[in-house]
């Protein structure tokens, strides 16, 4: 299966700080890859290096065959990004922001029948801020996907959404990976990492701590549930003393 994002040897510091360490990533055609630590393991500055928007200090990255710093026009057609903290206008209508996205790009899908897809049609003259949280978030899925990318990254989708809305975008994300779609994703929930991903890679620190699927996760390190096992990665230690 062709390989899709190659990171290799990716290093990072900011000042006195080293941010990412030798993180290597290898992500294939249709795969859903899970990208997990707590807040400053290196996950985002992971992520802003293999788009191109941070230049990383070492190391070689490469999304579709292409170089995210020398070829960003041409990825910036085939990749499709939804961050965490997307700040919209409050006065602009479902249908106004679909549109002005679908302008940003040479070959737009018609984002209609995506917002009928993911439940939004109803909703096309609604203001984006009179939407609930899981409406927003199947919006902002809808962005990233008209210019209809052959890789999407997803940036703490579920976060604040109640569980009935969790549900409905994972069914959304499910759907994606059954078009044969590339998706990165970042999550703190690991029921929808054990749901959705095909593979992970926990950081700690900016260090690869874990890499490989979640059933080796779990046996590595002799826990039945991926919550624990993340805990026991992430937290080894703490969880030692606690035991003792």
């Amino acid at each position: 299966m062709e390989t899709v994002i190659e990171v290799q040897n990716l290093n990072k510091s900011f000042e006195h700080i080293h941010a990412v360490k030798n993180v290597n990533i290898s992500i294939r055609q249709g795969e859903v890859f899970g990208l997990l630590g707590a807040n400053g393991s290196g996950k985002s500055t992971t992520i802003e290096c293999i788009l191109g928007t941070k230049k990383s200090d070492t190391g070689s990255i490469s999304i579709l065959g292409m170089s995210p710093q020398q070829d960003r026009k041409k990825l910036f057609e085939k990749v499709g990004v939804q961050f965490q903290e997307a700040n919209y206008p409050e006065k602009i209508r479902v249908a106004e922001l679909c549109e002005v996205t679908a302008t940003l790009y040479k070959k737009a899908l018609d984002y209609k029948p995506l917002l009928k897809e993911f439940g939004l049609w109803e909703k096309q003259k609604s203001y984006v801020s009179e939407l609930s949280g899981g409406l927003k978030q199947r919006l902002f899925i809808t962005l990233a996907l008209i210019p209809d990318p052959e890789v999407v990254f997803l940036d703490e989708l579920t976060t604040g959404l109640d569980a009935r809305a969790r549900r409905d975008v994972w069914k959304s994300l499910s759907q994606l990976k059954e078009r044969g779609m590339t998706i990165l994703l970042t999550s703190h929930f690991m029921d929808e990492i054990e749901a959705l991903c095909d593979r992970i890679m926990i950081l700690k620190h900016g260090e690869t701590i874990f890499y490989g699927t979640v059933q080796q996760a779990m046996q590595e390190s002799a826990c039945e549930k991926l919550e624990d096992a993340y805990l026991w990665y992430t937290d080894e230690e703490e969880i030692r003393i606690e035991s003792i």
